[in-house]
Order: C-alpha cells, then sequence, then structure tokens
C-alpha cells in the first residue's frame, strides 16, 4: 500500500510538473491579454485607420501576441508616457519605433532589436540647410522642432541645446511649426518624414541622415520572463519572415 501511495503522489508530482512547463512563466496585467502602449502618429510604424490602429508595430505586436498565445490590447497614449506606463506596469510593454538609450535603460529594459531606422531632417525646399553639417556649422543658429521624448529630441538636444531645439507632443505638430516658420528643420524618423512631406508641400528630406538606431520593445525593468518571452518571439519572427513581411507590407 504504502508502494502504491509513493507510486500516486509521484504520478501526480509529475503531472504537476509537466503542467507547470507547458504554461507561460511570465505574468501579464491582465490575464490572456497582452497590453501594448505606443504612440499612434507615427506611420507606417503605428497610425490610425479609422478607429483601428495599424502599421508595422501594431502588426508585429500582434503577431507576438499570437506566439505568446494572447490577445493584443493597444493603448494610444503621448509617446513620453511609454516609459513611465511600463514602468509602473499598468501596461505590459511599449512598442512605438522606440531606441535603446542610456537613460532609457535607467527606467525600463529592452528586448532584442526587430527593425533599423534613419533619424532624418525635414527642411523647407528652399532651405539655407543643405545637409547635415550645416547645423553644426560656425554661427548656426538653426531652430529645430523634434517630437517630444523621442532619440531625435535627446540627439538635438544634447548636439545644440534646449534654447534651440522646441519639443512638440506630436511630429504633426513640429511639422506645421517647420511650415508656418517657427523652426528652420524637424528631425524625426526617415518614414514619418516621408509621409510628412508627401502630404504638404514646399517641404522636403536631406539627403544625408542625422542618426541610424534600432528599434526595440521595452518592457518593465526586471520582468525577465515576459522579456524573454518577447524575445523569442521576435526571433522566431524574423527567422520565418514574418517581420520582412510586414515591414514590406508598409516600406516599399
Amino acid at each position: 500500500m504504502k508502494k502504491i501511495i509513493a507510486l500516486l503522489l509521484a504520478c501526480m508530482l509529475m503531472v504537476t510538473c509537466f503542467a507547470g512547463c507547458g504554461g507561460n512563466d511570465f505574468t501579464t496585467v491582465k490575464e490572456g491579454k497582452l497590453i501594448m502602449a505606443t504612440n499612434a502618429y507615427f506611420q507606417p510604424y503605428e497610425y490610425y485607420d479609422g478607429d483601428k490602429i495599424v502599421g508595422i508595430d501594431a502588426e508585429i505586436a500582434a503577431a507576438i501576441a499570437e506566439k505568446l498565445g494572447l490577445e493584443l490590447e493597444i493603448q494610444d497614449m503621448a509617446f513620453d508616457s511609454i516609459i513611465t506606463a511600463v514602468s509602473e506596469g499598468s501596461v505590459d510593454f511599449g512598442l512605438a519605433g522606440m531606441t535603446i538609450t542610456e537613460d532609457r535603460l535607467k527606467d525600463v529594459d529592452f528586448s532584442i532589436s526587430y527593425a533599423t531606422g534613419v533619424q532624418s531632417i525635414i527642411v523647407p525646399e528652399n532651405s539655407a540647410i543643405k545637409t547635415v553639417d550645416d547645423l553644426y556649422a560656425d554661427g548656426a543658429a538653426y531652430k529645430v522642432g523634434v517630437q517630444l521624448g523621442t532619440t531625435g529630441d535627446i540627439y538635438a538636444t544634447d548636439d545644440f541645446g534646449d534654447e534651440l531645439v522646441t519639443s512638440f507632443t506630436t511630429g504633426n505638430e513640429a511639422v506645421n511649426a517647420l511650415l508656418g516658420g517657427d523652426v528652420d528643420c524637424v528631425i524625426i524618423d526617415n518614414e514619418p518624414a516621408k509621409a510628412f512631406v508627401a502630404n504638404n508641400t514646399g517641404l522636403k528630406i536631406l539627403d544625408t541622415s542625422y542618426a541610424d538606431e534600432d528599434y526595440a520593445a521595452c518592457i518593465k525593468k526586471g520582468n525577465d520572463a515576459l522579456r524573454e518571452a518577447i524575445d523569442n518571439a521576435i526571433e522566431e519572427l524574423i527567422a520565418d519572415g514574418t517581420i520582412d513581411i510586414i515591414v514590406d507590407k508598409y516600406i516599399k
């Protein structure tokens, strides 16, 4: 009888172990959901199509959620609020064309990179700014518009100082300031830059880029299980060509 009881207990332990090993070893804010924070004014990475948020990041996030067996929920917010929402745990992760920086690493962890981006400079077609070097020329004091909290904001402020850099809540507001003559140029990601130039006459993008960078998902610091799960999902989506297909759909 003791042997039978011992055998039954061993079997129960094995079943429990297999059940635990077969499930997710991470937790999310809402059971069964993966909540993503983004700023949906960054075409083609995230933007509104009617009432729905679509774009490269939205589709990649949906593919990640599917890999993890979860339903994706997207929350739109100001770009500079994403890190706070992630670090406070009100969302699971942020995906918004976000680059890894030393300052951001103080508050959140990052996944592996899933895409690359270029920071470009938008100027009026008749601008005296012909290349990136013109911004650094002796005596130059060009006014620069950026989107608040972006790497364009961070890099430009470091390079040109607070007195020459104006931060706007959205890239669209920065471009409107450029059209109104309030700033001399706008530094923003190349893909949104192309959309802004296509939709506004009299603007162009400089041939030389301002900065090159890698995009990654941000996750609450210390949430290693979720970060590793997202890393594994991204690696699989890169390996099977899914991310390339998504990017090619939006960027010809």
